[in-house]
């Protein structure tokens, strides 16, 4: 017997198949080949009665919840040929992320599907590179708030029949209601149909749940206007007076520098305006802030929901004693409660090397604390002052804010060069007292 080649590849585990609302006879001979020699098909039930009988496989329904349910499921079916049905195109919001995560990009044959959102480009004449998608499958309505601005042009992927109606009210909540909406439903197939109106009129009854909705963000006159870097208006907050003010919080943002995929640790939330703007930089940044006052913390979420990051995860607790299980930060940002015994020495130690801490104070005790740390660690510490024109009499003049100390560091590995650039920066900063 002549043994195989050590080198052929192994067959992927399954394939996933993307399928349109015009079913079987919109896919290509590759992928019908992959469906008919299917021993297992999974999808859901919507999916599976798209199939014509010679696709005689096992017809296996998706469960809900759909994701936990994943890795279970093919290892039910581990050695059987298995073919999963996708909308459109898996890699897209779909089901073929999470395929992925259970059996590698190797482990899996991706045969894609034109998706919604490529329909309905074509179908409104809207260039793709151009058009932000916002998806609501499986998300709350609140995180469309963040891409709203006056002019840019949205694809929401909806959850269900209800969701133009939701993304109507929120529209005109936001002061986009003259915004025009057109729902676009069984793209590619033989019930495609739109329907058009704008957010403030209105009164379409729900239609077909497979639908995508076009959005042209238009602002109703004296909105507010929220713009997409940090320092936002005061006015955008609830708040109860604790609240980073709008020039100190773009400057602290700036410092903080947040990246796609971070996470902040904002402790002594407040308003929670910190780690509500780290959070709408990008899609992908992440937040958790700490706030003891359980008031304050409801008041976080409600600003974070409006704010179109309703993702924000919020903790009523104090520090550091709500510090302890929470996930490796790559930033921590410090607004409130310096002075409580260990709270700086938590965060530090929670730091990876590399990552970084920006401190706000305005009261000389912590102050003075911050300028201890500065003289140990090193980094940099600042005070920022502004002043606002305000009438005096028939004239103008300024009014001082209360100044802030900020300090800010990046936190060194932990190997000797790295101590003795620490020892460096200690003695320099002796010297120049």
């Amino acid at each position: 017997m002549t043994p195989e080649p050590a080198d052929r590849p192994v067959p992927p585990a399954a394939s996933v198949v993307g399928i349109g609302a015009d079913g079987w006879s919109g896919l290509t001979d590759a992928a019908r080949r992959e469906l008919i020699g299917a021993q297992v098909l999974i999808g859901a039930e919507r999916q599976l009665g798209l199939l014509p009988p010679p696709c005689a496989g096992r017809r296996v329904a998706w469960p809900s919840p759909l994701r936990p349910a994943v890795a279970g499921l093919l290892a039910a079916h581990a050695g059987s040929r298995i073919a999963v049905l996708a909308s459109g195109d898996p890699m897209f919001y779909g089901i073929g992320r999470a395929l992925t995560e259970v059996l590698g990009a190797d482990g899996l044959r991706v045969l894609p599907h034109p998706s919604s959102v490529s329909y309905a480009c074509a179908r409104v004449g809207w260039p793709l590179e151009d058009t932000e998608v916002v998806t609501l499958v499986g998300r709350p309505a609140a995180r469309l708030a963040a891409a709203l601005h006056d002019g840019r042009r949205l694809l929401v992927l909806s959850a269900d029949a209800g969701t133009p109606a939701v993304v109507a009210a929120l529209l005109r909540e936001h002061g986009f209601g003259p915004s025009p909406l057109r729902v676009l439903e069984q793209l590619g197939g033989e019930g495609e149909a739109c329907t058009e109106g704008t957010a403030d009129t209105w009164a379409h009854p729900p239609g077909d749940p497979l639908n995508v909705i076009a959005v042209e963000c238009r602002a109703a006159p004296g909105a507010v206007r929220l713009g997409a870097v940090p320092g936002l208006p005061d006015e955008a907050y609830e708040h109860d007076g604790q609240l980073t003010k709008r020039h100190i919080r773009a400057t602290t943002l700036g410092t903080l520098a947040p990246a796609p995929g971070e996470l902040l640790w904002d402790v002594g939330g407040g308003s929670g305006s910190v780690a509500i703007e780290w959070m709408r930089v990008h899609p992908s940044c992440r937040a958790i802030s700490v706030e003891r006052d359980p008031v304050r913390a409801e008041r976080i979420t409600r600003n974070a929901a409006h704010l179109g990051v309703p993702a924000l995860r919020v903790i009523s607790g104090g520090a550091p004693g709500s510090l302890a299980r929470l996930p490796t930060p790559d930033a921590v940002f410090i607004g409130g409660g310096l002075t409580v015994p260990g709270l700086l020495d938590a965060c530090w130690e929670a730091l990876p090397a590399g990552g970084r801490l920006v401190a706000n104070t305005v009261t000389l005790e912590s102050e003075a604390l911050l300028t201890e740390w500065y003289r140990r660690h090193g980094g940099e510490l600042v005070r920022l002052a502004v002043a606002h024109a305000v009438p005096v009499g028939g004239f103008t003049g300024w009014r001082q804010a209360m100044p802030v100390t900020q300090w800010s560091v990046r936190k060194p590995s932990a190997g000797p060069t790295a101590r003795a650039a620490a020892q460096t920066r200690t003695e320099h900063s002796g010297d120049n007292r």
